[in-house]
């Protein structure tokens, strides 16, 4: 805002520091659901400017965000022994856009399948309405007419959440924790059982192999898999009471359709939810400077709609390295790009100098930008 502020002859009049504390300060549940309605309407039409998005995956997962005051309503003790947050997230592949969000006190469990499934459920709320049909608790299978992934770490392994996803007529993908009857039903698997691993794009991974049983759990969902990899440790890693014979041993269980060796790549690349969320972190204030535990939410949905237009910038004007950059790289390169706003024949010109090295880029960006206001008009 300060930024904004010092350049009135660019930006006009900026609210003061008092206005926007104000601001924050006033907004309610109601005005929540306008703004995340407005973020999914958004999110709709970036997904519509897409060639070809292929499958919807939504990746789940929670993070700790450390607070230093004890004065903020909602922190709270953790299990890591720190004081703050632990807010819950959802980011849709692909682009990496930020779905939703839900701040919840730091005591909140990694593994509370009731607030999974609330983030889930905002999740699948921001995307198109035709890409909803079916997901909806209590729709129809017959509805569906887009898959939907929902891809978590081993807090999703529970009865609530795998319960609730089939429920939704979601596909769903996690790891699940390794107990005496698997351990020895993946120990009776042949040599000629096992297939090389694939690393994330595509080529074989070396050390690393993958394998399906046929022992699923009883409580699971009708066509549920599970999925085996193993993979030499590295180095000094100490081995786990699962693991034998220099193996380290991961299950996944799925109710996907298609080659085990492909669905168990497509698996960890959910780990990519940990960098969505500290480039969140990167864009917004990740202490959350109010008090009220209702202000803070709304600091958070102004993180994941900022969140939002980034990924849309990414996607839709940028190319080469920058179309991967992170927030604070195009901050650097693009969004504080020395220029100088001039008057001339009665209009206003940014004049945008030709030795800084992102000048092109930011060009193209804007022609780019100029031709979809075209199109979209």
């Amino acid at each position: 805002m300060a930024v904004l502020r010092n350049q009135p002859w660019l930006f006009g009049e900026v609210a003061s520091d008092a206005t926007v504390w104000r601001t924050f300060d006033v907004i309610d549940a109601a005005t929540l659901d306008r703004l995340r309605d407005a973020r999914s309407a958004a999110t709709g039409r970036l997904l519509a400017q897409l060639d070809d998005p292929g499958p919807v995956v939504i990746d789940v997962d929670a993070s700790l965000f450390e607070i230093h005051s004890e004065h903020k309503e909602g922190a709270t003790p953790h299990f890591k022994g720190g004081f703050g947050f632990h807010p819950m997230f959802a980011f849709g592949e692909p682009a990496g856009l930020p779905l939703a969000g839900r701040l919840r006190p730091g005591r909140a469990g990694s593994g509370d399948g009731d607030d999974h499934l609330t983030v889930i459920d905002d999740a699948i709320a921001a995307l198109p309405d035709g890409w909803q049909r079916g997901h909806r608790l209590g729709d129809q299978p017959g509805l569906v007419q887009r898959q939907v992934l929902v891809r978590a770490d081993t807090a999703g392994y529970s009865h609530t959440v795998i319960g609730g996803l089939a429920a939704r007529n979601c596909l769903f993908s996690t790891p699940m924790p390794t107990g005496d009857r698997f351990d020895g039903e993946i120990h009776q698997l042949r040599y000629d059982q096992w297939q090389p691993a694939l690393a994330a794009d595509g080529t074989v991974r070396r050390g690393a192999q993958v394998a399906e049983i046929a022992v699923v759990p009883d409580w699971m969902p009708e066509g549920t898999r599970v999925i085996v990899r193993r993979e030499r440790p590295h180095p000094g890693a100490p081995l786990k009471l699962w693991d034998h014979n220099g193996w380290r041993h991961q299950v996944i269980v799925t109710n996907q359709a298609g080659d085990a060796v492909e669905l168990e790549r497509r698996h960890r690349q959910h780990a990519q939810v940990e960098n969505r969320i500290k480039q969140l972190t990167d864009i917004g204030d990740a202490h959350f400077p109010f008090t009220r535990l209702a202000a803070n939410a709304a600091w958070l949905e102004t993180m994941l709609t900022a969140a939002l237009l980034l990924a849309a910038t990414r996607s839709l004007l940028l190319d080469d390295e920058l179309a991967q950059a992170e927030p604070r790289r195009l901050r650097h390169t693009l969004l504080s790009s020395p220029a100088r706003l001039i008057r001339r024949a009665r209009q206003r010109w940014l004049k945008l100098p030709d030795s800084w090295p992102w000048t092109d880029q930011l060009l193209a960006a804007y022609r780019r930008l100029t031709l979809l206001t075209a199109a979209t008009a």
